[in-house]
């Protein structure tokens, strides 16, 4: 009897531990399974992690690719190579060069260039990209802007490869620029570089008679001799100016007239041959600054102060008094002389009516002033 119980205990016993083995077992293989699950969810969550990372930086990548590229570059050039032509002419004291690109307005092709190209010139010719020249009369002028326009004389309508000009209020500082043009007789030289400056006034004055050519770009890319009067393109191939001039040993300082000016003045120079919208105070002047203020014992240290004001012009007529500072045109601030000329000339027109806005021994004071047209330029 005592031994059939030993062994039924003795069972019961092996029983329990073979049940704790197997309990215990599952439990292990559980939690076992749920490290590698929580194991192969952090591995798919990282995994998408990187593969977001790298989609960000293919993008980033790309639009590098865009801006930067050489091959970007080149097709810009190879789109427009055709546009750019070489201007030639002879003067009674020799031979001029420069640049200039074809433009179609409502259908007729013309090459448009700088005032200072053509100037005087007795004879023209426009050769284009391929080699072919032809005879060229100069259509209309500006001094005051230094823009031409030219009509090419027997030329098959396909030689003429028109480009497009866009409005330059578009652009900022810092944005790419290029420049085409035949600096030095280096005919179809691409150069680039940045907008360095907007707004500047730059004065030629034996052509436009000491007067401003005013909203100019300042521009890094390399412009020289010849370069005058070629297209400033944006990274899209298209006009934002035409290149004017350089400053002497400025370290490749550059200007363009801006394509605003272009767009505005192109249709009276084809019609008429010349523009007569430039707007005239009849007052001379220079930039206000810090020490200048501080020598007239005034506040005011932006703006223009006028110096003097000619007889029977528009500023006479409204009141205007010499020392007095210009501060605002029809409420919009004048920083400085650029801004003023820049802002007249693509704002309002002769004829037009304008508040100046003046500071006169430290108080503000508003005229109301009838602009009239600019003299006409030297001949």
């Amino acid at each position: 009897m005592d031994r059939s119980r030993v062994a039924s205990s003795g069972v019961i016993i092996v029983l329990i531990l073979v049940a704790g083995l197997i309990g215990g077992a599952l439990i292990t293989s559980y939690f076992f399974m749920k490290q590698v699950n929580d194991l192969q969810s952090q591995i798919s969550n990282l995994s998408s992690q990187v593969s977001h990372i790298s989609g960000n930086q293919t993008v980033y990548n790309q639009t590098i690719t865009v801006y930067q590229n050489e091959t970007s570059l080149t097709e810009i050039y190879k789109k427009v190579k055709g546009s750019v032509v070489l201007i030639q002419g002879e003067t009674s004291n020799g031979t001029v060069q420069g640049s200039g690109f074809v433009y179609n307005m409502t259908g007729a092709m013309f090459v448009v260039t700088n005032n200072h190209v053509v100037q005087g010139t007795t004879s023209l010719s426009v050769t284009f990209s391929d080699g072919h020249g032809y005879e060229a009369t100069v259509n209309g002028t500006d001094p005051y802007s230094d823009i031409a326009i030219v009509t090419v004389v027997g030329a098959s309508q396909e030689e003429f490869q028109p480009i497009s000009i866009v409005s330059s209020a578009t652009l900022n500082v810092g944005d790419p620029v290029i420049a085409i043009g035949a600096p030095f007789g280096l005919v179809g030289t691409m150069t680039s570089g940045v907008v360095s400056a907007l707004g500047r006034s730059i004065t030629e004055s034996s052509l436009a008679g000491g007067f401003p050519i005013t909203d100019i770009i300042q521009t890094s890319a390399p412009i020289n001799p010849g370069n005058s009067g070629g297209p400033l393109l944006n990274f899209d191939g298209k006009v934002v100016g035409i290149t004017a001039a350089i400053v002497e040993n400025s370290q490749g300082l550059g200007f363009a007239v801006p394509s605003n000016t272009i767009l505005r003045e192109i249709g009276a120079l084809v019609a008429t041959g010349t523009y007569s919208g430039h707007p005239y105070l009849g007052v001379e002047g220079s930039d206000m600054d810090y020490f200048q203020a501080l020598q007239m014992q005034t506040n005011t240290t932006y703006g223009w102060l006028v110096g003097k004001i000619f007889s029977g012009g528009p500023a006479a007529n409204a009141g205007v008094q010499v020392n007095d500072i210009v501060v605002g045109i029809n409420g919009t601030a004048m920083i400085n002389g650029d801004q003023m000329s820049s802002y007249l000339d693509e704002y309002t027109l002769p004829g037009e009516t304008v508040v100046i806005n003046l500071v006169r021994h430290d108080q503000p004071l508003n005229l109301q002033l009838v602009l009239a047209a600019r003299p006409p330029p030297p001949a």
